[in-house]
């Protein structure tokens, strides 16, 4: 049934945008425009990426790719595959690790599955000592991509490990500041993204693949809609920019 479903995915893009591109301009906020000639720049860098992880993907689905360079800041989603090339679908500012405090990472390089090896749960919207709310608001996903090895930001730098994830984060202090490196090495999105990639099973292909076999998640939402060609990768990429460019400018002072 899977397989059927992104059979006609593939059909119906045949003379189209992507799938959920539409949709992602629609309800996804803030949003990045990146140039076109930035976007065929990141879908070559996601291809070249992919083959050298070797992960060969030869059916259409979706690809996350974040660029942590501290002058972008920035996730960009790709629907496609190794054989028909990679489509922009939309893209957003982020924020990833900030070195330079105790227990602090790099957020590291490299292709990172999401899949029920490492379940993902959802935020509770509890706040810490500091009054923030690491995961965001009551509900939201935390996908994880499990525990990796990572540059440390403190000490000697050497590699730790992390328990990557990614996930929604503050919306009164946290939110404001994307576009710019905060975390503790995990990757921040907006929660509009975040309730998009959710609601969509935009990263879900392992999960969808467990219900279509019977499996009862406690995680996937009721009122899911999700997509007939999901993906299940998070590509993190470095572009080593001189400068920002200026379609991933720095969020507004408060």
């Amino acid at each position: 049934m899977l397989m059927t479903l992104m059979c006609a995915a593939m059909l119906a893009h045949a003379d189209g945008p992507p799938p959920l591109a539409a949709e992602f301009q629609r309800d996804v906020a803030p949003r990045l425009d990146p140039p076109e000639n930035e976007r065929a720049v990141y879908a070559a860098r996601l291809r070249q990426e992919l083959i050298v992880a070797g992960v060969e993907i030869t059916t259409p689905q979706f690809v996350l790719l974040v660029d942590r360079s501290p002058r972008v800041q920035a996730t960009l989603l790709y629907w496609g595959s190794a054989g028909q090339g990679w489509n922009f679908v939309g893209a957003t500012p982020v924020s990833t690790g900030l070195p330079g405090r105790f227990e602090h990472f790099t957020t590291p390089l490299g292709v990172f599955a999401h899949s029920l090896v490492n379940p993902d749960f959802r935020a509770e919207g509890t706040k810490n000592k500091l009054g923030f709310r690491g995961y965001g608001s009551k509900g939201m996903r935390i996908y994880d991509l499990g525990w990796v090895q990572a540059p440390r930001g403190w000490g000697d730098g050497a590699m730790g490990i992390l328990r990557l994830q990614m996930h929604a984060t503050d919306p009164d202090h946290g939110a404001p500041r994307l576009g710019t490196a905060q975390s503790e090495g995990c990757i921040r999105i907006p929660e509009k993204l975040n309730d998009f990639l959710d609601r969509h099973g935009v990263l879900d292909e392992d999960y969808e693949r467990a219900v279509a076999g019977g499996a009862r998640l406690w995680v996937l939402r009721p009122d899911r809609t999700p997509t007939p060609s999901p993906g299940r990768y998070v590509v993190v990429v470095d572009s080593e920019r001189g400068e920002r460019p200026t379609w991933a400018p720095l969020p507004a002072r408060r």
